[in-house]
């Protein structure tokens, strides 16, 4: 089965649609599938449900979705760094459900592992535990956590081969290996693609087998979140 598609709109045509759960991969604006997300925003779907450790900023990644009201609820850690998701959110627009971080991440790789639920003392006695089930484990206690699914998971990776086998770069890594796993169907955004057997087996972070769909973003954006710079002497 070919996996590359010749651009990110053809990559998503046919499988995205109106009230689906989307994962996202990427910390901020690092390791984020830049066409990707621009090629969701144009697709036009709506209401839908946006898994990502964050929302991007104002105006870039998944903030460009906010502005265009495609998004009417958000599965993310931390949600600074964007007023018009401040906005939207105290206005009563858009639905949240904090997540701590780590415990993030462990709900997108069971579900990719096909484990629905695991117990984190994590958000015990906080308002993360409301309405979910605590055990005692030992003396200690610990909230239940359903694992996360996506109908569709988007993931930005450095390289690939045809078969799907990814590299991710440095820190770029971040969410992505986890959003890989728990897309029904993944969608991964490269900057080099490789003939099968060019990579060493060792360097895969992630196997084809997770993957669904490939295209390359040759020269992506990659825009710096917050830009600091010392004073001049």
């Amino acid at each position: 089965m070919d996996k590359v598609y010749p651009d990110a709109a053809s990559a998503l045509a046919g499988i995205i649609k109106d009230g689906q759960t989307i994962a996202v991969g990427g910390f901020g604006l690092c390791g984020i599938p830049e066409a990707l997300i621009a090629a969701l925003r144009d697709s036009g779907v709506k209401e839908l449900t946006a898994i990502s450790n964050n929302a991007g900023v104002d105006g870039f990644g998944l903030g460009q979705l906010l502005t265009t009201r495609q998004i009417k609820k958000m599965i993310s850690s931390y949600v600074g760094e964007n007023k018009e998701f401040e906005r939207q959110y105290l206005a009563g627009e858009l639905e949240l459900e904090f997540t701590p971080q780590g415990t993030l991440a462990e709900k997108l790789r069971a579900g990719g592992a096909g484990i629905p639920a695991f117990f984190t003392k994590t958000g015990v006695g906080t308002i993360v535990a409301d309405g979910k089930e605590i055990r005692e484990f030992d003396g200690q206690k610990y909230v239940m956590e359903r694992s996360l699914v996506s109908d569709v998971s988007l993931v930005k990776a450095w390289k690939a081969d045809k078969a799907g086998n990814l590299v991710y770069r440095k820190t770029a890594r971040n969410f992505n290996p986890n959003v890989a796993m728990a897309g029904k169907i993944t969608v991964v955004e490269v900057e080099v693609l490789v003939e099968i057997g060019e990579l060493d087996p060792d360097e895969v972070h992630t196997p084809g087998i997770f993957v669904q769909r490939i295209v390359v973003n040759a020269t992506p954006e990659k825009r710096i979140e917050q830009r600091t710079v010392r004073p001049s002497n």
